[in-house]
């Protein structure tokens, strides 16, 4: 990139972090359109999942401390299952090279990375913004203080569980359908035996997509009321 030896750029990611960054801005769009009173379509969908992602943040702090982060929850949920799911209809894949130009970026784990240590750092800005420098940093140093070393410790562990978790079932769901469409195209009885297989792993892999970016959001609110909140 730019020239600079050593610095590179995967393009795909990049096009897929675009495309699904587009998708959920479509959602959002679309959902608040033509506001109703009495909600139907997209606006009734985009309700629920407001109610739904309120929940998930009540259930870590007071709705007071916890109201700020409803965007935040409402883009990180939609965000990531729209990833999970992006590869779910197709992928595109050119030859010779084999290089993957559609595919779920979730599967890739400098971005899974890269998105945890985005929530860890957002952790600690609101943890200083709301409680300040002092109030903050005691934290570290509670209930007792010989435990400062693993909590600082803590911080990493938090960044690579939460980024890897993620990649790792996202990556494990695509290689086992790329087992599945190799034996569908390996011949006439090969394409039988996988048919009823890929049809249900299809299935499956939306309740994957879905259960992996509830997990996401309900550990970036866990880890966000470690910081905020003074009863966790």
């Amino acid at each position: 990139m730019f020239g600079i030896s050593g610095l590179n750029a995967n393009l795909a990611n990049i096009i897929m972090i675009t495309v699904c960054s587009a998708i959920v801005l479509l959602i959002g769009v679309l959902s608040a359109r033509a506001i109703q009173m009495k909600p139907t379509g997209m606006q009734n969908v985009f309700e629920w999942l407001i109610d739904f992602v309120k929940g998930i943040i009540n259930n870590t702090m007071d709705w007071k401390t916890g109201e700020r982060f409803l965007g935040l929850g409402l883009t990180i949920f939609l965000y990531i299952l729209v990833a999970n799911l992006s590869k779910l209809p197709f992928v595109i894949t050119t030859e010779p090279g084999h290089v993957v130009w559609w595919k779920a970026p979730t599967d890739d784990p400098l971005i899974t990375l890269t998105l945890a240590a985005t929530i860890i750092v957002l952790t600690h800005f609101y943890g200083i913004k709301i409680k300040g420098f002092g109030g903050y940093g005691k934290d570290y140093f509670k209930p007792v203080p010989f435990l400062f070393p693993l909590k600082v410790i803590e911080e990493f562990a938090n960044t690579l569980t939460l980024g890897m978790r993620l990649f790792g079932n996202i990556y494990a769901k695509g290689i086992l359908m790329a087992l599945l469409v190799s034996l569908g195209v390996s011949g006439f009885f090969g394409f039988f035996a996988a048919a009823l297989p890929t049809i249900a792993w299809q299935a499956f892999s939306l309740f994957i997509g879905a259960i992996q970016a509830f997990i996401f959001l309900m550990l970036t609110m866990v880890y966000m009321a470690h910081k905020v909140a003074d009863d966790h």
